[in-house]
Parts: structure tokens; sequence; C-alpha cells
């Protein structure tokens, strides 16, 4: 692929920032199954022992939190719902048959549902997560506190791994998406096809740079 074909989407500190994410909610999202279903207990073992992923467990949400916090601050604004995420959602039905519909920005309609609905979960997440954090903060509540941020803990936790499968679909689905968060870049064409807006604005800055 020549260099001139392409666009950089993503720089190597967004990509690493995004791959320090998604392994800290691998091993905390399998270590939490193992905590959820007790025939699943031997999943607890991806951070060595059931005993050390208790110990583990909440750290490694608390980097998975900071982390996509970063990703938090540096995407939001690219995030807002706007008219043409509304007529996106219209006709997701073309969407569904590889259609693209409107002029779409960085990111499409689905994809700001993802991003919402995982800061939104996260921080759930990490307010009953404290909340139950033995023994640090649980014993600061009553038990009938700890039970309901224990459900609301669970119920989060399966809700994000839904979320995050479905981001995961989405990008096997529409080819050339794993590989501008793996090497950072896209071709053109693939970004005038999905993301028109976010292409004018990206051609616009670099005439505007070559001036």
């Amino acid at each position: 692929m020549k260099r001139r074909d392409t666009i950089v989407r993503y720089s190597a500190p967004e990509r690493i920032n995004h791959w320090i994410t998604a392994f800290a909610f691998v091993l905390a999202a399998v270590s939490g199954l193992g905590f959820f279903f007790p025939s699943f207990n031997w999943l607890m073992n991806i951070l060595g022992t059931p005993q050390l992923a208790r110990i583990l467990h909440p750290f490694v949400g608390v980097v998975m939190f900071v982390s996509f916090m970063l990703m938090f601050f540096r995407y939001w604004h690219h995030n807002l719902i706007n008219r043409d995420d509304i007529l996106w959602a219209k006709n997701i039905h073309k969407i569904a048959m590889n259609e693209e519909v409107g002029d779409t920005g960085r990111y499409n309609f689905g994809q700001k549902c993802v991003f919402w609905a995982a800061i939104l979960l996260l921080l759930l997440l990490l307010a009953s997560g404290v909340v139950i954090w033995r023994p640090w903060f649980a014993p600061m509540f009553p038990i009938p506190v700890i039970r309901l941020a224990l459900l609301a803990h669970s119920f989060a936790a399966v809700a994000l791994i839904v979320v995050i499968m479905v981001h995961i679909y989405a990008a096997l689905w529409v080819k050339g998406t794993i590989t501008a968060m793996v090497e950072g870049w896209v071709t053109k064409t693939w970004a005038k096809k999905h993301h028109p807006r976010w292409y004018r604005e990206v051609r616009e800055k670099q005439e505007k740079s070559s001036e």
C-alpha cells in the first residue's frame, strides 16, 4: 500500500491506550466470570490463582477504567449525537446490508452508542466495585448496600461484556477497522466510504498544513 493512498486514523499513543484498555478488560472480564459462576472458578487462574485473582481483579478494573477515561477525554467530542446519526439509525436495515448512509464523521451512530454505553457501565462498575472492595472499602458500608452493589456490579459487568462483543463483531465485520487499530492507517477509499465527513476534515487539515 502506497503511503499517499492512506490516512492516519490512530496514532501510536492512541493505539497503545486502546490495547491497554482491551487487555485489562479481558483480564477483568474473565476473572470476573470466575467469581460470578461457580462452575467457571477455573477462569480466575488467568490472574495466577483464585486467591490472587481476588486481590488483583479490583486493581485491574481500576487500570481499565483509568485507561478508558483517557480515551473518553480524547474522543468524547467525536461521539456527540447529530442529525446524521438519526438518519443512520433510521436506515439501520441498509447498514445491515453493508450500505453506507448519511454524512458520517469520525464515528457512526453505532460506534457512538458503544462508546457512551461503555463509559456509563464503567462508571457503574467503578462505583459498585468500590463498595464491595474488601478489605479496603466494604467495611465502611452496611450489608444491604453491599448486596445492592454486588447486584449492580454483576449487571454492569455482563452488560459491558455484551457491548464489547458487539464492538468486536462490528470491527471484524467492517474490513479495515482492525488494521486501523493495529497499524494506525486506513485507505482513502475506506475513509470516503465509511466516514466521508471525517475524510473531508482530514483532507482540509492536510491542505492547510501544506500551504
